[in-house]
């Protein structure tokens, strides 16, 4: 916990930009009945009964310094997945930077072997070396931005019910680029000291 609240603590570096990183499964769902459109003084009606169209699966990456972030919609979670997520990262949105400080979870794909699986060793080999890697430990997924993020994404955009991967993606791409707009930062608060204080609990007792 202590060393991912360091790295919150770090001053902005555009050259070692500190990225959160995390994904989420979600279900696509179709109607059974079409919506009844909203009218004067009554809103959309919508009926209990959905149908199950499958599940996607939702990666994001926030910078919460820089005020950016990507949404990528896939059809899996699996560790090439997720190399090829950090592929694109580092060498499309990162290209020019020295180091990525990457903040996730402990998720059994999150890490540089899934990278060995994707590509052939010497590029493997290369991503990870642009990668300055930081976990948050178990039962401590509300450290990660990124899961922040998650849930505003889930809440502002994906509350309605989306048969249908593309126009998920396309809703959600919507969504990004609004987001970026704004260069939507976050400013976390939750210092180290604070943590000694309000969780001393989780401490052990010398």
């Amino acid at each position: 916990m202590e060393d991912v609240l360091e790295v919150y603590a770090r001053p902005y570096d555009p050259r070692f930009p500190v990225v959160c990183m995390d994904e989420s499964s979600i279900q696509l769902i179709g109607e059974v009945q079409e919506p009844i459109p909203a009218a004067p003084s009554q809103p959309v009606l919508v009926d209990d009964e959905y149908v199950r169209k499958g599940v996607a699966n939702i990666f994001v990456e926030v910078e919460p310094l820089g005020g950016k972030r990507k949404v990528k919609i896939t059809e899996r979670r699996t560790q090439i997945d997720w190399a090829h997520f950090i592929q694109e990262m580092l060498e499309e949105r990162y290209a020019d930077v020295d180091k990525v400080v990457l903040v996730m979870d402990n998720l059994n794909t999150h890490n540089t072997a899934s990278l060995y699986l994707a590509f052939s060793p010497d590029k493997a080999r290369r991503l990870a070396n642009r990668l300055e890697i930081h976990h948050t430990p178990k039962h401590g997924s509300w450290l990660n931005v990124a899961e922040i993020e998650l849930s505003a994404l889930k809440r502002q955009c994906l509350s309605v019910r989306i048969d249908c991967i593309e126009k998920m993606r396309k809703k959600v791409a919507a969504w990004n680029d609004d987001r970026n707009c704004r260069q939507t930062t976050v400013d976390w608060q939750f210092k180290t000291d604070d943590a000694r204080i309000k969780l001393k609990r989780l401490y052990p007792k010398l």
